[in-house]
């Protein structure tokens, strides 16, 4: 074979290599909470570029960050969504897969709804009377040991509670909703008991002390109800006895169906949630792959149109769906660190 031939050959073998490992379709995984507003924006996407709708998967937070860490080829997802923040852990596992440049992209609030049927009386809980009702141990009467949950009723925790059987529909351990009710609710209110606190001695290098406060009851009255948050709406239109948890932006796109609970007598409202009032609010972020930037052209595309005022901004799109939006200093810098690519560092997790 001549040398043109060869010098040929090669080039159309590069250019070959080159179709094969680039994507015009980006690939995105993780929280249902965050689904709609990711699922907006890439409608959006292929409305109004020449990049095809990417595909958007409900993976559950932890469920969709482990796909996004399992490698850095081509094959694996450009983007996880999340109702949380990344682990340690977590980031720990991206760079032991090869996933060593993330960006981490905070794009506004939500607050975990605690929701019901909207025909039944509603009432208030606090935050220790909801973890006694979900916890798989609880303190005995004289609160000097932990027993098996032995609560039915609401009333059986406090007799100012309704008489009615406790049953919630709630999201699965893959679920950052899950994830941040455990932290938000259970390790809240019984990092602070002694009865905890002298039995579960704090591990400082796994944190098993937080494990062990996050304990859910598997005896039929916590359900899982999977990753589709309208599927816990369903559920609890057709058992008025029952409450559902799930992200704020559910509950407002089903309004007409069910209602929020107050939380330590606050009402989960834009407001309340955006300045912490309410007690069960937390963040919303999606993590980007930066080594499939090149390789995945829409990708810087989608990135920067999800940052843009258009979708998270006071009038955008994505708050006519229930996102309630970071102050325009906040979104300034988080949309800094998505346009100049910030790599995440196990410091800035801190």
């Amino acid at each position: 074979m001549t040398f043109k031939k060869i010098s040929m050959a090669l080039f159309a073998s590069a250019i070959l290599t080159t179709a094969l490992s680039a994507r015009d379709q980006i690939k995105i995984v993780g929280s249902s909470t965050v689904y709609p507003f990711s699922s907006s924006v890439a409608e959006e996407l292929g409305s109004t570029t020449k990049f095809p709708t990417p595909v958007v998967e409900s993976t559950g937070t932890g469920g969709g960050i482990k796909l996004f860490c399992s490698g850095a080829d081509i094959n694996t997802p450009d983007i996880a969504n999340a109702s949380r923040r990344m682990k340690d852990k977590e980031l720990k596992m991206c760079e032991e897969n090869g996933v060593t440049d993330i960006t981490e992209a905070l794009i506004g609030f939500d607050g975990i709804a605690i929701a019901q049927d909207s025909k039944v009386a509603s009432f208030n809980v606090t935050k220790a009377q909801l973890a006694l009702a979900v916890a798989e141990q609880v303190p005995s009467k004289d609160g000097k040991s932990l027993i098996a949950n032995p609560y039915k009723k609401w009333s059986d925790i406090d007799a100012s509670l309704p008489s009615r059987e406790i049953i919630v529909y709630g999201p699965p351990k893959s679920s950052g909703t899950r994830d941040s009710f455990e932290e938000l609710i259970l390790q809240h209110v019984f990092e602070k008991m002694p009865v905890y606190t002298d039995l579960f001695k704090a591990d400082e290098k796994t944190n098993k002390k937080y494990e062990k406060y996050s304990v859910i009851r598997t005896d039929g009255v916590y359900v899982e109800s999977g990753e589709n948050d309208n599927l816990i709406v369903q559920k609890l239109t057709k058992n008025p006895a029952a409450i559902g948890i799930f992200g704020y932006s559910f509950l407002e796109e089903n309004k007409d169906k069910v209602v929020g609970l107050s939380v330590d007598n606050i009402q989960p409202t834009p407001e309340t949630i955006s300045s912490s009032k309410y007690p069960v609010a937390r963040s919303m972020y999606f993590y980007i792959k930066n080594s499939h930037l090149k390789e995945v052209p829409a990708l810087k595309e989608y990135t920067n149109l999800f940052m843009s005022e258009k979708m998270i901004g006071n009038d955008g799109i994505l708050k006519e769906i229930g996102l309630i939006t970071l102050d325009e200093k906040t979104r300034n810098d988080a949309r800094k660190k998505v346009m100049g690519s910030e790599k995440l560092t196990a410091e800035k997790l801190k």
